[in-house]
């Protein structure tokens, strides 16, 4: 391995090592910007690292966080000078290499021809901030975006599982239950009214669950977020709940982050009112915009302002990891059951009217097992 810092390689020989490269923020300067990338294994298997070398001028970050193998892949991240491209050469011995991700792109491979364990590619160096590159990590799909409404699915798999997630049982039944209860929520603000209401203010709903593999967002307890954005985007006024889900699919706790009002703690039972913040009522938190309350069940009852009750309840079987059961005005109204089939990177969702069984209909989404991207 050469002795320049900026030339150096991760050598698999030793586990455990960090990086051994230091920031290189102070000589790159004002033109200094960032990448990453994702090594996925054609098959899982105990973690390991690569040896990898850098061109000249270029240096891996340093710190745990930016240098993480799973059984499943292994990322870390770049820092040089601003490119279009450079050329990265990896060797992994007895490791076969299926694809390198960047962002939501993957990126060429060229086998070296001498060496079966041996590869290149080339890694576009633009960020400007590490942040900016968690896509990299992220492996999501985002059913609906539009101005009022941004929906997204996290897939997580347990090979994948980094940071914290590897110091626990793996929570199979939260991510289960977090996708059956996103799409509960996304039915019931339409039928509701809530997603008109948010459209006519120029606010925005969010819906989003948790990921496992991704050390610069280490989203734990297993949890999940119905969001509500007084305007276009995250830098508006918001109401950000964080449902905490146990080990059979239950809601347990919101902490719910409020602008200006820090963080409010919701237990079962406990209402939990979402404000719009268009005025100094309610502690200057503006108008109602609806009720949220965890159930004893571990469901959650919805209240707009002028009814009726929504309420996700636990499924036949008493909780909420194979499904959910949606009532409305107290009555049976749709059951829902998801399966994420990761591996395959497919998706289905059955929703099952109970009041008018020719609307039950089943969702089927396709997309990209590596970067979640939908395909169709």
């Amino acid at each position: 391995m050469s002795g320049s810092l900026s030339r150096r390689a991760l050598l698999a020989a030793v586990p455990g090592a960090a990086l051994a490269v230091a920031s290189a923020t102070a000589a790159y300067g004002q033109e200094s910007a960032y990448s990453a990338f994702r090594l996925v294994r054609l098959r899982p298997g105990d973690p390991s690292r690569p040896e990898i070398t850098l061109p000249d001028g270029y240096a891996f970050v340093s710190g745990a966080k930016y240098d993480v193998a799973s059984r499943a892949e292994y990322y870390t991240f770049v820092q040089g000078p601003a490119a279009d491209g450079v050329d990265v050469h990896v060797r992994w011995p007895e490791i076969s290499v299926e694809a390198v991700v960047h962002m939501d792109d993957r990126l060429p491979i060229r086998r070296d021809p001498g060496d079966p364990w041996a590869f290149t590619f080339t890694l576009p160096v633009r960020n400007r901030t590490i942040d900016s590159l968690q896509p990299t990590l992220q492996i999501w799909s985002h059913p609906e975006v539009t101005g009022s409404f941004s929906w997204r699915i996290e897939h997580n798999d347990p090979d994948r599982a980094a940071g914290p997630w590897t110091q626990v049982a793996w929570p199979a039944n939260q991510v289960k239950s977090q996708i059956h209860q996103l799409f509960a929520t996304e039915a019931i603000w339409r039928d509701s009214g809530l997603l008109a209401t948010a459209a006519a203010k120029g606010h925005r709903w969010v819906l989003m669950g948790f990921e496992t593999n991704n050390t610069l967002h280490p989203d734990n307890p297993p949890h999940w977020h119905m969001s509500y954005n007084a305007g276009p985007d995250w830098s508006s006024p918001t109401n950000n709940p964080h449902f905490w889900i146990d080990k059979d699919g239950r809601n347990f706790y919101n902490g719910m982050d409020v602008t200006g009002h820090g963080r409010l703690r919701y237990r079962v039972g406990d209402p939990a009112p979402l404000y719009d913040f268009s005025g100094e009522a309610n502690n200057g938190r503006g108008e109602l915009v609806v009720t949220i309350t965890i159930r004893e069940d571990g469901g959650l009852d919805v209240d707009p302002p002028g009814g009726p009750r929504y309420s996700m309840t636990a499924g036949p079987a008493g909780d909420l990891v194979d499904e959910v059961e949606v009532h409305r005005a107290d009555r049976p109204w749709l059951r829902i059951r998801t399966h994420d089939r990761v591996h395959a990177g497919l998706l289905t969702a059955h929703i099952h009217d109970l009041q008018e069984p020719s609307r039950t209909r089943q969702i089927v989404q396709h997309y990209d097992r590596l970067t979640g991207v939908l395909t169709k």
